[in-house]
């Protein structure tokens, strides 16, 4: 059987447009540029894409699409494959993001809030003033069994010694955190389609859940070397 004939970038592109509606000439430049495809060239200069290297682009794009993944992990991938690695087992599959991101539907005011984390007001109030805990809705005071959950937590920080001023460091944290994830989960959220925002949810709960126990991991760590000095 003959080999295929090798393609132009613009015939990869218009290839792949039915399975990929957002290809474009661009973006395989783009992956040439990031090392992640190596098309030969002729001696004038053009790509010329054999069928290996157009199952190659179509392998990233499905990673991209499929799982999600960021191009350096896809480069890492393909790097290891190509030095002849086995692929390494997939990681377990985070929480489902209907369990992750339940919450009920009540709101509480301040004082509500404070009441039923059983703390002073004044730790409320601290909490808002320092940025620890934001509005809801600002301006309306309502908060959330999330909000709840922070103020209890801080309140057993603040009980061994920090105060507000402190806890603002691990709210610029969370924040610094959810952004990351953001971009991460950006070109899911930006389809209207149900599927791609369940793909979302579930992308978002999963790295939430990793980064917990990543962080967690780290500060035991360190904090039983602090105790074993």
């Amino acid at each position: 059987m003959k080999p295929s004939p090798a393609l132009g970038i613009g015939d990869v592109a218009e290839a792949l447009l039915k399975e990929f509606p957002s290809v474009t000439v661009s973006k395989l430049r783009f992956l040439e540029s990031e090392g992640l495809i190596h098309p030969p060239r002729t001696p004038s200069g053009y790509r010329k894409f054999r069928e290996i290297d157009v199952e190659r682009v179509r392998y990233i794009l499905r990673q991209q699409r499929d799982h999600f993944l960021p191009l350096k992990v896809i480069r890492t991938k393909l790097n290891a494959w190509e030095r002849g690695e086995e692929p390494t087992t997939p990681p377990p599959g985070g929480p489902p993001p209907e369990t992750y991101f339940a919450t009920s539907d009540v709101t509480l005011d301040a004082e509500g809030l404070a009441r039923t984390a059983g703390v002073p007001a004044s730790v409320v109030k601290a909490l808002i003033d320092h940025g620890v805990l934001s509005d809801d809705a600002p301006g309306t005071n309502t908060f959330t069994d999330d909000d709840l959950a922070v103020v209890r937590a801080a309140h057993r920080l603040m009980v061994h010694g920090l105060e507000p001023r402190h806890l603002r460091s691990i709210r610029q944290a969370a924040n610094r955190e959810v952004d990351l994830f953001r971009q991460l989960a950006g070109p899911l959220l930006r389809h209207a389609s149900p599927a791609s925002r369940q793909q979302a949810a579930e992308v978002l709960a999963d790295v939430a859940q990793a980064a917990r126990e990543m962080q967690e991991a780290m500060v035991r760590a360190d904090l039983r070397e602090t105790l074993d000095r």
